[in-house]
């Protein structure tokens, strides 16, 4: 992973990596449900997109469920859209206390690990990325996202334990992806863009600084995800010591990259839904261009969607995209 970081930093030419797995899952035939739930079928998935696409690297599902439902959450899966939590499962620091953290064994971790396992195995050339939810976007998940906002001011001692807690297991599940052989992990951390710098830092990035420390090295790279961040806590997550930092769409882009050290990898951020999927391929080329035109000085700019491209984007869209930056690398 250092090796492939070097060689972006070093290159002339703008790669492309957009976070989606959905289209490889509609070209195989199978739901969203299916993929989720069966490790083979995530395997498949991700598997495609490579096929499809002029991939540099090749990520897997962006589900922000699977941990909370290894801690006991309820969730939702419905055949075609992406999963959700349901329901509260902790709401006091009694409670909290007497939450256990789960065995990796517990839920559909078992599924995605076969999952990262299998593409690490067979998808040669090119780095693959797991995926995991941050600990903060867990907590929020676990103890409801809204009652946690209020939490940290009012029950700091019992929101700390529990991102005590998911931390631990954040850790266990990050150390066993490395070990089935992929070459990083994406960390969908979007419930600290909620916070202020301050809090961010407090409550979000000390945390993930413990699972960076613990699995990032020259051959496992952690990139950190925050779409919710507009540019007001970019500070606080340069602080986890992440290698590679994702933004949304919310945020601008070129601040970013202003805001941030010229060897951290910086990627982003074309809208997924506005531009991806209900873009025309006309709109994408354009949208891909201008980005890559305001990002042109910034070596350490890696061009992406901004979060997971949704079910149902069409390919025409997604290969405007890779055109566009086919196009402008030609033209250099």
């Amino acid at each position: 992973m250092k090796s492939w970081i070097d060689s972006i930093l070093t290159s002339k030419q703008r790669i492309a990596l957009p976070i989606m797995t959905h289209p490889g899952i509609e070209a195989i035939g199978k739901t969203v449900k299916e993929a989720v739930s069966d490790g083979q079928v995530h395997y498949e998935a991700i598997q495609s997109v490579a096929e499809q696409f002029a991939m540099p690297a090749c990520t897997s599902i962006m589900d922000l469920t699977v941990e909370a439902e290894a801690f006991g959450a309820t969730i939702n899966l419905p055949d075609n859209e992406v999963p959700t939590v349901t329901g509260r499962l902790v709401s006091d620091a009694a409670s909290i206390a007497a939450l256990e953290v789960p065995s990796l064994d517990k839920g559909r971790v078992s599924a995605y690990l076969l999952a990262n396992k299998l593409a690490a195995e067979n998808i040669t050339g090119k780095p693959v990325f797991s995926g995991c939810i941050g600990p903060f976007s867990l907590a929020g998940r676990l103890y409801d996202m809204s009652e946690i906002m209020v939490g940290i001011y009012i029950e700091p001692d019992a929101i700390n334990e529990l991102l005590s807690k998911c931390t631990q297991f954040l850790i266990d599940y990050c150390r066993a992806l490395k070990a089935s052989g992929t070459q990083g992990v994406v960390m969908a951390e979007p419930a600290a863009g909620l916070l202020s710098n301050e809090d961010c830092q407090m409550y979000s990035s000390e945390y993930v600084k413990q699972i960076v420390e613990a699995v990032q090295d020259d051959n496992f790279t952690v990139i950190l995800h925050n779409c919710g961040n507009t540019g007001h806590c970019t500070e606080a997550m340069l602080a986890t010591g992440a290698r590679a930092l994702h933004f949304g769409n919310k945020i601008d882009m070129v601040q970013a990259l202003n805001d941030c050290p010229s060897d951290v990898i910086v990627m982003g951020n074309l809208d997924p839904v506005g531009v991806f999927k209900m873009g025309t391929p006309d709109e994408v080329y354009v949208q891909t261009k201008a980005l890559l035109e305001k990002t042109a000085n910034y070596a350490n700019f890696v061009i992406s969607s901004g979060c997971d491209i949704p079910p149902h984007a069409s390919n025409a869209n997604i290969e405007a995209f890779f055109s566009a930056v086919k196009d402008y690398n030609n033209n250099m």
